[in-house]
């Protein structure tokens, strides 16, 4: 059996199990659903060997992950929905808040544009916190091949987000 076949039958068994513990850590279906698609369609485009006896904890531990993932960036925006707030006018807090939202929503459409290999770098920088040299160590990844993908995931990002503004 294939992996996709492998990935396939283990998403028909286990979808709603895993759905169940996202939406139980994040507290919105929605997110919970959509986390859980994203972490099945990472495994489909893995040109890693899977097989039945690793895919279960593979599958919990992205889902962790993403889960870890969803509060940092809910994390952030909230401190800046609690900066704005604080500012006094609320109507313009108000458009600032939704401007947040909406840059979000650019950023994450932003990374779901990027490489596989630039989107885990930069991720693992800005919401991780990781040096260049840690992204290295964790990935088995060289210095250098870091160090580029994280300088092309960075100017990608700003070029999406410099068309936005």
């Amino acid at each position: 059996m294939n992996n996709y076949q492998t990935i396939a039958d283990y998403y028909a068994q286990h979808r709603n199990e895993i759905v169940g513990f996202v939406a139980m850590r994040i507290g919105h279906e929605d997110s919970a659903q959509d986390i859980v698609q994203d972490i099945f369609l990472r495994l489909l485009c893995s040109d890693k060997l899977i097989s039945d006896i690793t895919l279960p904890a593979l599958v919990f531990t992205l889902a962790r992950n993403a889960v870890a993932d969803w509060f940092r960036r809910r994390r952030v925006l909230d401190e800046y929905e609690h900066y704005i707030m604080g500012t006094g006018d609320s109507f313009e807090s108000m458009d600032s808040v939704i401007s947040a939202r909406e840059l979000m929503e650019r950023m994450e459409r932003t990374l779901a544009r990027l490489a596989p290999e630039c989107r885990e770098v930069y991720r693992l920088h800005i919401y991780g916190g990781m040096q260049v040299s840690q992204i290295a160590e964790e990935t088995h990844q060289p210095y250098r091949a870091v160090e580029y993908r994280l300088g092309q995931a960075r100017k990608q990002v700003r070029c999406q987000l410099r068309q936005c503004i």
